[in-house]
């Protein structure tokens, strides 16, 4: 199984933020696309999942090393999900937050 995701991919899967940062670094696209998700929508359902399955507070590593890393937080997967829709649909509020820092840092840099 480990060799169905792109390497981001996995490492987003498995919750690791120093793999993933890792590759970011090397020139790994932030905003990459596979199996119908962005790296970042991939990494908010995962948080969201993986704290579900595990009772466990959300986490928001994930997404935090992507924004940092430059991944748009706007960009819609295949299937039109964005990251807000995403956090959304989980309740993930620190995503939400997240998110939302970065979108009107980047509103602010357009005008």
């Amino acid at each position: 199984m480990s060799d169905y995701w792109t390497p981001a991919h996995h490492a987003v899967e498995h919750d690791d933020a120093e793999a993933l940062a890792r590759l970011l670094a090397d020139g790994a696209d932030p905003d990459e696309v596979f199996s119908n998700m962005t790296l970042l929508t991939h990494a908010i359902d995962a948080e969201g999942d993986g704290s579900l399955q595990s009772g466990e507070p959300l986490t928001v590593h994930i997404t935090a090393v992507l924004l940092a890393s430059g991944a748009d937080p706007e960009l819609a997967d295949p299937d039109g999900h964005t990251p807000l829709d995403m956090a959304a649909h989980y309740g993930h509020d620190l995503a939400v937050n997240l998110l939302r820092a970065h979108i009107g840092r980047r509103a602010a840099g357009n005008r």
